[in-house]
């Protein structure tokens, strides 16, 4: 089965080290602009239902302002306690100057 990807966002729209909430399918994302390249992830945390976009990007990282806890942007990994599940991350690609995004299970 082949992806079905949207458009979410344009190249340069969003600065380094900032995120942008999305909806994709019906759910809620962050497309996160980090380390040069673009991240989809999910917006909620996966320890508490606090969302993401009110924490920070660091270092290919965001850090939930709850708990402190932070995930990896490329591989979802919850990498400080008290999370420990990761969060889910899906496809980004860029087409032309558009930034399209696809829900990954």
């Amino acid at each position: 089965m082949s992806r079905q990807y949207i458009t979410v966002a344009r190249v340069g729209e969003l600065k380094p080290d900032t995120m942008k909430r999305i909806l994709v399918d019906g759910r809620r994302l962050l497309l996160v602009h980090a380390n040069g390249r673009y991240h989809a992830v999910d917006e909620m945390c996966s320890h508490e239902e606090s969302s993401l976009y009110l924490g920070c990007v660091q270092d290919g990282r965001i850090k939930c302002s709850l708990h402190g806890s932070r995930f990896d942007l490329t591989s979802g990994e919850a990498l400080d306690e008290p999370a420990d599940a990761p969060i889910g991350v899906h496809a980004v690609r860029i087409d032309g100057d558009e930034i399209q995004v696809a829900l990954c299970d």
